[in-house]
């Protein structure tokens, strides 16, 4: 009884036909399932033993396996933990009488099988947990669809960067498609957006050294300081969003321009340089999800006082989210060099906000912005210890993003480590001669 048997009433759409398995010693049994399912839609084979069970599965692919437990020579729990040695992806349900419930009870315990039904079966009962465990196997295929997607995305943008130093026109051609490639993205991934949008920023800061992590820095700060200042989980997404794409306008420009601190460039170099703001916003303007995003990317460089750019708006005219963008931006230029003509320190840079306090920037955004900085050194140290890769172990959870010297982000915080990613990351060290200092959580004291 190894042939198929087939239904007349089968899907013949794209989608694909599920087949099923049934060993059971008893030619009723095996008489009375192929009655119950002939109708399901299901490609059916049917074995009189587990040898031939296993037999039919060498020659072609199984996605469910139902097998008696009691059978001669092999029992149903043995088979179907041979099914699962050699078959993992192929589920795997027991029929079992009243008297095996203790074998049973072993098999489920040793992670053999999916579920079992008891002799005699409710005809709805047995439909109803078989449709259920192809479900449970076709959601598990689309989540490794979905991981192996998101890796070749990955891999692509990776791919890009390669080329990012180019020429302007082909830079930008290059950024036209990968905007391209993620509003396609947005669409087929939609709970993957977030993941997305940070990888593509990656790509963005991959182009210059010299803002690698700029991005991701201001994302996490500004935040935080949008939940500081009670903003809605909306406007949270869209200041996050807008951060980690803030400069986006800015692969327009030159490397020189982009790596010249802006105080010490010429009046027409930072002209050029002042419209990368509105060069952002035109660049989103196709995606609708980014619409909020891309006008804060528009005035995060106007100032409070009124003499900012690119629309000379002031004071409560301009979005909340750009002056909370303007000030956390500006404080991480500042110390890394990119703003003023040399780099200043964490203080300095605090002192410059509180100085130009309602001239270049919101007071109370400014004053926020001062506490969760306090905040965030106080958490740090109480919640968090700076490890290096050897001292790394199974369970650690990330405390912050794990990013590459070229911004790109390896690990994401809040990822819990396992011994196959700890030991990539140290094989990433010898392989680029570098260093990871990994900001890990502290254990919870008991």
């Amino acid at each position: 009884m190894d042939e198929p048997v087939r239904n007349d009433n089968q899907a013949t759409s794209t989608e694909a036909v599920r087949s099923l398995l049934f060993v059971d010693d008893e030619d009723n049994i095996l008489s009375s399932l192929k009655r119950l399912f002939r109708s399901q839609g299901y490609e059916l084979y049917f074995s009189g033993s587990a040898a031939n069970g296993l037999q039919i599965l060498q020659q072609r692919p199984i996605d469910l396996v139902v097998s008696d437990m009691r059978m001669p020579e092999m029992d149903g729990a043995e088979f179907l933990s041979r099914v699962a040695e050699q078959w993992p992806d192929t589920m795997r349900i027991l029929l079992t009488g009243q008297a095996d419930l203790s074998a049973t009870i072993k098999a489920i315990n040793n992670g053999q099988i999916y579920y079992y039904i008891s002799k005699p079966w409710d005809d709805n009962d047995i439909k109803l947990v078989i449709r259920q465990a192809l479900e449970h196997k076709f959601l598990e295929e689309e989540r490794r669809r979905l991981l192996k997607l998101t890796r070749k995305q990955n891999e692509d943008l990776t791919e890009l960067n390669a080329n990012l130093e180019k020429k302007v026109l082909k830079r930008t051609k290059e950024l036209r498609k990968a905007l391209e490639y993620l509003e396609k993205a947005h669409k087929s991934l939609q709970t993957n957006y977030d993941t997305t949008i940070r990888v593509f920023s990656n790509l963005i800061e991959l182009s210059e050294d010299a803002i690698a992590g700029h991005s991701h820095r201001v994302a996490e700060m500004a935040d935080g300081l949008a939940t500081r200042l009670c903003l809605t989980e909306q406007d949270k997404k869209n200041i996050v969003h807008a951060a980690l794409l803030h400069d986006i306008g800015k692969l327009a420009l030159s490397s020189e321009l982009i790596n010249t601190p802006f105080k010490s460039l010429r009046p027409k170099d930072q002209q050029a340089v002042l419209e990368h703001s509105v060069i952002g916003q035109t660049l989103l303007m196709a995606l609708e999800p980014l619409q909020e995003a891309s006008q804060i990317i528009r005035s995060h460089h106007e100032r409070y006082d009124g003499l900012g750019y690119p629309d000379r708006l002031s004071g409560e005219h301009i979005p909340l989210n750009a002056r909370i963008l303007a000030v956390v931006n500006d404080y991480d230029a500042l110390i890394n060099g990119t703003l003023e003509s040399s780099a200043f320190s964490e203080t300095q840079a605090r002192d410059y906000l509180v100085e130009n306090k309602g001239s270049r920037y919101d007071p109370a955004v400014v004053s926020a912005f001062i506490d969760l900085l306090t905040e965030i050194q106080d958490i740090d140290e109480a919640t968090m210890i700076l490890l290096s890769t050897k001292d790394l172990a199974t369970g650690m959870i990330v405390a912050k993003d794990i990013m590459t010297k070229n911004g790109l982000m390896l690990l994401p915080k809040g990822y819990v480590l396992n011994q196959k990613v700890i030991d990539q990351i140290r094989y990433l060290e010898r392989k680029y001669e570098t260093t990871f200092s990994v900001s890990i959580k502290k254990p919870a004291r008991d």
